[in-house]
Order: C-alpha cells, then structure tokens, then sequence
C-alpha cells in the first residue's frame, strides 16, 4: 500500500487477478480498526450510490472500505448483452479472493476483513468467505443472492448478516432458506415496507446501521480484544 494510502481519503487502486486488473476505491479513516470489501450486484458498480452511502456510514465507525469492480469494462460491455458474467459466482468469488489476498498482503494494513455484498455479489461473498476462512471475519448481504453459494454456505465460517427488504418478498423466501444451510452463527434482518433496492425512505439507513453494528460486534470487537 503506497504511503499516501495511510491517510484518510479516497485511493483509486488496482488489484491484478488471473491476467486482468481489477480497479477500485479504497478509503482508509483515521484509526481504521478494519476493513469491509464490498462485492457489487448484478449491473452495478463501484460507483453504485447505495453502497457509497453505506460505505461512508462505515467509514464513520472507523471501517475501511474497498468498493470493487469484479468486471473489467470490457466484460461489463459484454455481460450488459448476455447477463452470463453476472451470475458466475466462481468467476467474482475468484476475484473477491484476489481482493482480499490483496488486503492482507499490504504492509500498511493489518486489520480483520468484512465482506460487503449485494445481490448477486453477495453469493460471490459467501463463496470467497468459504474460500478463505481465516481471512474473512464477518459478512453482510443487502438485498443478496445468497443461494447462489450453493454447498459453499455449509464451509462458510464467519458470522453472517443477511438484510431483506420486507416486500422483496422472492428474495426474503431465497434468504431464509439459504440460512438454514450456513455452518457460521447467521441472522436475518428484514427492513420494513423496503422494497429490492432499499429506495425508501429510512431503509438504506436501517440497512447502513444493521451492517456497521454487524461489523463492529464481530470485526471491530475482535481486533479489539
């Protein structure tokens, strides 16, 4: 990590993987006592105005953040036509790896590791989770896929939040079912009258303090111990 990277502030990054670079934003507060990787959905990106507003609600409880693009522009290009490369959770697990193998070799940081993820990129999470047991302390889904994991969700580890809306009702069927399979301790949070995106008024909040309480309790609290 690059000496500048030590101060608060936005840092574009880039993470190689498998013969792509992978770009990013990582913000780093003062005392950062972690740090929360988010895992985009189905469409979005790192510039994605929900998960910036639940970025800088983390930020503000001392959680680094890396908003990542698990495409390259390329690929978005493509997958805008086909819709293929958003549902291959083992290609944006492998690059989630790559993302937290490279959190954890920067000199400069040392902190335990959340995954942040939504929609499909929540299944991609629970995935690098189990893939990387020892690194990964917490997750959180908004609004996810966690079904998409399949036989990952019994090697997951770390304790595991899912956030639903309250009339995404397809998806809050998907999410109970899937926790009946997860191995780590696991809640469901679901946020009243929200809908799949949280565009209601209060609900990115709710979902904002649900995640940051989540990964204080089992992030922040661990590194403090």
């Amino acid at each position: 990590m690059e000496p500048a990277m030590a101060t608060m502030g936005r840092h574009p990054v880039r993470i190689p993987c498998g013969g792509v670079t992978l770009e990013g934003d990582l913000t780093i507060p003062p005392d950062a006592g972690g740090v929360a990787i988010f895992a985009h959905g189905s469409g979005s990106s790192r510039f994605s105005t929900r998960n910036r507003a639940v970025a800088e609600s983390l930020q503000e409880r001392r959680l680094a953040t890396l908003l990542l693009d698990l495409l390259t522009p390329a690929e978005e290009e493509r997958d805008a036509v086909t819709r293929a490369l958003r549902f291959d959770i083992t290609l944006l697990a492998g690059r989630l790896v790559a993302a937290i193998d490279w959190v954890k070799a920067e000199p400069a940081f040392h902190g335990p590791i959340g995954l942040f993820g939504a929609s499909t990129g929540a299944g991609a999470a629970l995935v690098a989770a189990a893939r990387r047991p020892r690194s990964v302390g917490a997750v959180v889904s908004r609004g996810g896929r966690p079904d998409l994991a399949g036989e990952a969700l019994r090697l997951v580890l770390a304790p595991t939040l899912l956030i639903v809306g309250g009339h995404d009702e397809h998806v809050v069927a998907l999410n109970r079912s899937a926790m009946r399979h997860l191995a780590a301790p696991a809640e469901l949070a679901v946020v009243p009258r929200a809908t799949h995106l949280f565009e209601e008024p209060g609900a990115l909040e709710q979902v904002a303090t649900l995640a940051g309480d989540w990964f204080a309790a089992h992030l922040l609290h661990e590194a403090a111990r």
